[in-house]
């Protein structure tokens, strides 16, 4: 997952708003989203290679969502899969904070990551370069490959597009917020960051929806929780830069999470 765009308690109707891009290589194995087999709780799209998953909620209502960071000083050998922090938060009853304090504690053994974890009562944020857990305040919030909030291009604009949009709705359509998630527009170069993977992949990866060769936005997903805790969760699956599914999952959480 490289791109989570987010509103937290920050609109009359809802409680959160989620609008993500998963970008892999186009030759990974993945699963669309589905409730797994072995944790039928568990609504989440599934990395075959390593099982684990990009983003996910479950029926009581824990969500969380993970995002690489693109720093080689975190690289390694026998590094263990980031997709495996999303699934053991989702499978567990751990508080958030303190998942993340475990989390922390086993930071080395994981390549860069950025990690969101939440359920009703709140949402937090860590990530393994800074190592600082931080509840999100409410408002508008956007996560790419660096820290949240860090002002690479996609980022700014698609957390504005995404504000803007909110405040002009009561109601949220899934189609509106895909539309934002499937911006190809690249960013100029005085505005890229320099990463260290130069600059014409900094080109390619500066658009919210990517589309390389071998590499791209291979599913986008939407999560919508509104004040009822009614949950709308969709994704839309590409190959090669072309939608090919679209997926739509709707439940209401439990009175016991609420």
């Amino acid at each position: 997952m490289c791109l989570i765009h987010f509103h937290l308690q920050d609109h009359p109707n809802y409680k959160l708003i989620v609008a993500a891009n998963r970008d892999e290589f186009y030759d990974r194995p993945t699963e669309k989203a589905h409730y797994w087999p072995d944790a039928p709780f568990l609504l989440a799209g599934r990395d075959m290679l390593q099982q684990g998953t990009w983003l996910g909620i479950t029926k009581e209502g824990r969500f969380a969502a993970l995002t690489n960071i693109r720093d080689f000083s975190l690289e390694g050998k026998d590094k263990k899969s980031r997709g495996h922090i999303v699934h053991e938060f989702l499978s567990t009853t751990t508080s958030p904070n303190q998942f993340l304090e475990k989390i922390r504690n086993e930071r080395d053994a994981y390549a860069g990551f950025n990690i969101l974890v939440g359920d009703t009562s709140g949402l937090f944020h860590y990530n393994n370069a800074d190592n600082t857990i931080t509840e999100v305040p409410a408002g508008p919030h956007s996560l790419s490959n660096a820290t949240l909030n860090t002002p690479w291009p996609k980022v700014v604009k698609g957390r504005t597009r995404l504000d803007d949009y909110l405040r002009q709705t009561d109601h949220v359509k899934t189609d509106d917020l895909f539309h934002i998630l499937e911006n190809e527009e690249e960013a100029p170069d005085s505005m890229l960051p320099n990463t260290g993977i130069g600059l014409e992949l900094e080109r390619k990866l500066s658009a919210s929806f990517i589309k390389t060769p071998n590499y791209g936005t291979r599913s986008a997903t939407v999560v919508l929780i509104n004040r009822e805790y009614d949950v709308v969760f969709s994704e839309r699956t590409y190959k090669d830069g072309e939608l090919t599914a679209e997926e739509n999952f709707t439940f209401t959480l439990p009175i016991s999470t609420k």
